[in-house]
């Protein structure tokens, strides 16, 4: 039997539920080239100078980076009196002159409101400094919890800054004010890292500021406050930290960057607060994709030694907390810090980056921050310096000659996606009163939000079970917080049609007060499996609950729900049912494994769409907006094609080819002229199902080009394979190598037709050559380039094949006779797994032509 939920609505055609955008003194003039990646740029020991920064900086802008975002970190060994302690008259002359060499060659530059991280130093006196509570004699005492700087840079070091503080803060930024008290050129925006204070859970007025928020003295409830199996006490707990880090931390940071004239760039999780709320204080959101989320894309090489259980894999619900907070205030920006830690230092390739960012993409994210580049002098040996969490993306990195292809692609892309609003059409409600009810010991045990376990706070609660459905079930929405709630009244703009209400135990009196508001105003409310059951606060909760009970009656039977006693939870299919008879619009191809965002971009509907599964390849989607004309645009190429189109059931259907790994945007457009549509329909079959295929045979040559540690010997090669096998030598090569072969077009194939190189299993970029003109490079997945029509001929074709490979086995044995490169104070360099980095033990990773190339050739 299906099961009920609970409805509130006022009519049969709601209108849209939107917000109101807050206010903002930044103008869009302010975010030149954000187009373009940006990345993090670690100053080791800020041991940097002028000429070394213009080096490397003209070299960023060549690549197509569009900034950086300057953080400054422990040292090199053996260069400490070259280190120039942070913001000191020489750290900030030079920081003066990065910004102008930035203006220059068009990059833009971030910094970081301190060092390494989280925020602290050396003027954070114990009175502002990170505390905890602690109960001694019976009696609660405030004490430092003694967390220092993380990874500081010289003139950064001390004790880590109190979240709670109203004084702490204000006092923190002092130090920067007098250092750019004469500074004229600034960077674009102030940067706070995620949160990563650990242990603090008190400030020493948090008794004061408790009492006269919540309405009762702790101290009188500690009873309750230790016991885990109860909930209103702790509930007030949380709230309090989560009001105290907002007003005292959060947005006294963000009012003073837009006070000295920066833009805030705020990484919000890992914290205690409510995240949508932090977010949205920041002119960027930003968000983070550590570790890999594991696509199963066909080909995708996923580095084994990462351990899932201990790090977690990137989740886009979390990615949503920072988008859904732009697009609720109508920010422009959305960014992440990208593929930290995507695999072990040289290991990474770019076949394995564009999926990270791809999803980001689908998740909102449009401003991507690379992680990252290690400041590196010119002299410095190879592998140069290297911050150490992956991936580099620094100019001795092995894919650094292919890396303005990655930079072309993710600029393309976001062109798009900052030039466009969000069309999606639910509102998910996030109940973190039910978050915090729960605790994972007794007291201090407070809830950090961050984004790397999500299965262990989001993906347990009902709301992140909801959106986990509504995201692979093809149904677009965002988050909102309680106070975002207040903020809402209902236009005619067709966004965000439905708040859905996840089952929930706790609700605040003003939230529910807002949603009778809301119903009232024409919006549909839908309560998931249940009513809430009280409100939230320990202060006069039997009078307060009998209100509030009196209220939710009264309201659910103003609007005809069903008797509280039936209620039961909702099935999926009823789900499913109930959202698309409401009105809004499912993409059911999401079920197929296709990823994507819809936004509107001029009016106009546009799609972003990436297939990070093995389930589709091609055939018939269903549009939920319709179409007159469909327009294909695939940034990898920078191609623009009309798909076929039809009407089935009322509805938009495009013919679409995505193989597992490609992404693409679909334009739609409404009022196109039909003529051009049929000449594209007329005659169209299937592209897949109907291909001729033939491998390329004969006798390879393969020749090694240029590399470390020394070039191996040329040799023929009637089978393709890794050539590690090829010798000992070879297994220790990284660089690149040509495979050369001449050969016939095999019979059914004709010149003049649209003929694909299907080079199968490359590791890891190849750029190919045929019959002396250049057809492209294959960087990413899957590895097919399209050869023009009238490039091959029926006889004696020459193809050339130049494959680079990881620097992983040449780092083998740079491990085992020069490890000194590794250098570096504090932690130096680690592996995947954090312990001391040595690659010497490593396998040899496949390197070349692993398998057939193919032609492929459509059939007629």
């Amino acid at each position: 039997m299906a099961k009920q939920s609970v409805i509130a609505q006022t009519n049969s055609n709601p209108r849209a539920v939107s917000s109101q955008p807050v206010p903002t003194q930044i103008s869009s003039q302010v975010f030149p080239n954000a187009a373009k990646p940006w990345t993090y740029w670690w100053w080791m020991g800020s041991t940097v100078t002028e000429n070394d920064i213009t080096w490397q900086l003209e070299h960023f802008a060549k690549a197509g980076l569009g900034g950086v975002h300057i953080i400054p970190i422990y040292g090199v060994k053996g260069l400490e009196k070259q280190a120039i302690p942070y913001l000191s008259p020489q750290w900030m002359q030079i920081l003066e002159h990065t910004v102008r060499e930035g203006k220059r060659l068009g990059l833009g530059v971030d910094m970081t409101t301190g060092t390494g991280w989280p925020f602290g130093g050396p003027n954070v006196s114990p009175e502002v400094a990170a505390k905890k509570w602690q109960f001694t004699n019976g009696q609660l005492q405030s004490v430092l919890t003694k967390q220092a700087v993380k990874r500081a840079a010289p003139g950064g070091e001390g004790l880590v800054l109190d979240p709670f503080s109203a004084t702490a803060v204000p006092h923190y930024v002092q130090r920067f004010d007098s250092a750019f008290a004469t500074i004229k050129d600034l960077p674009r925006a102030m940067y706070n890292d995620s949160y990563e204070v650990y242990g603090a859970n008190w400030t020493d007025d948090f008794l004061n500021e408790f009492k006269k928020r919540r309405g009762y003295d702790l101290q009188s409830q500690w009873a309750a406050f230790m016991d885990t199996t109860t909930a209103l006490v702790k509930i007030d707990y949380h709230q309090t930290l989560a009001e105290l880090l907002h007003e005292n931390y959060a947005k006294k940071w963000t009012d003073w960057s837009r006070q000295k004239g920066f833009v805030s760039r705020y990484q919000a999780h890992g914290s205690p607060g409510n995240l949508l709320d932090l977010y949205e204080l920041a002119d960027i959101p930003e968000t983070e994709s550590f570790g890999s989320s594991r696509f199963p894309i066909k080909g995708l090489r996923v580095d084994d030694q990462y351990e899932v259980d201990r790090y977690g894999t990137p989740n886009p619900l979390a990615m949503k907390f920072a988008s859904s907070a732009a697009h609720l205030t109508g920010k422009k920006l959305v960014s992440s810090e990208t593929t930290t830690w995507l695999a072990n230092h040289f290991k990474v390739s770019l076949s394995q980056i564009k999926p990270q960012i791809d999803e980001l993409f689908t998740a909102g994210i449009n401003h991507i921050f690379y992680h990252g580049t290690t400041y590196s002098p010119k002299n410095a040996d190879y592998p140069g310096w290297l911050f150490y969490a992956s991936t580099n993306y620094g100019m001795n990195s092995h894919f650094w000659k292919h890396y303005p292809l990655l930079n072309k692609y993710v600029e393309r892309c976001q062109t798009i996606l900052q030039s466009s609003q969000p069309d999606n059409d639910l509102l998910v409600y996030f109940p973190i009163h039910d978050l915090w009810a729960t605790s994972t010991r007794a007291g201090g045990g407070i809830h950090l939000l961050e984004v790397h376990h999500v299965d262990k706070w989001l993906l347990k609660l009902p709301f992140g079970q909801l959106g986990e459905w509504l995201w692979n079930n093809g149904f677009a929405f965002d988050f909102i917080s309680d106070n975002q709630l207040q903020h809402f009244k209902p236009d005619g703009a067709g966004k965000y049609k439905t708040l859905l209400i996840p089952a929930t135990t706790y609700l605040p009196e003003t939230t529910l007060a807002r949603l009778n508001e809301l119903t009232k105003m024409g919006v549909k409310v839908v309560f998931m499996e249940r009513l809430p059951k009280q409100p939230t606060g320990f202060y006069q909760q039997e009078e307060r609950n009998a209100a509030f009970q009196k209220m939710l009656q009264t309201w659910s039977d103003n609007q005809n729900f069903p008797s509280l006693k039936h209620l039961e939870s909702l099935k999926p299919q009823g789900l499913e049912m109930l959202l698309t008879s409401a009105n809004l619009r499912q993409e059911t191809w999401a079920k197929e494994g296709l990823k994507y965002i819809r936004k509107v971009q001029d009016g106009k509907v546009v799609y972003f769409i990436a297939n990070q599964d093995q389930k589709f390849s091609e055939g018939w989607i269903t549009l939920s907006t319709s179409a007159k004309t469909v327009i294909l645009y695939q940034p990898m190429t920078d191609k623009t094609t009309v798909l076929p189109t039809k009407i089935e059931g009322g509805k938009t259907q495009v013919y679409l080819t995505l193989r597992s790994g490609e992404s693409c945007f679909l334009r739609l457009d409404p009022n196109a002229d039909q003529a051009n549509v049929g000449e594209v329909l007329n005659g169209r079959r299937s592209v897949l199902a109907d291909v001729k295929t033939a491998p390329l045979q004969g006798n390879w040559k393969l020749e090694f080009m240029e590399g470390k540690p020394y070039l191996p010997k040329s040799v023929s090669l009637t089978q393709l394979g890794s050539w590690t096998s090829l010798s000992d030598s070879a297994g220790y090569f990284s660089g690149t190598a040509r495979y050369s072969l001449t050969f016939d077009l095999p019979n059914g194939f004709i010149p003049s037709q649209s003929i694909t190189l299907d080079l199968g299993d490359v590791r890891e970029v190849a750029d190919v050559i045929i019959n002396g003109k250049k057809i492209g490079t294959a960087w990413s997945l899957p590895f097919r380039l399209d050869i023009p029509a009238n490039t091959l001929k029926l006889k004696q074709n020459q193809i050339t094949i130049e494959v680079t490979n990881l620097s992983a086995n040449y780092m083998r044995l740079r491990d085992t006779q020069q490890p000194e490169w590794k250098k570096f104070q504090e932690i130096n360099m680690v592996d995947i797994q954090y312990k001391p980095f040595n690659a010497s033990k490593w396998p040899p990773m496949p390197s070349g032509l692993l398998g057939e190339v193919k032609l492929e050739i459509k059939k007629n």
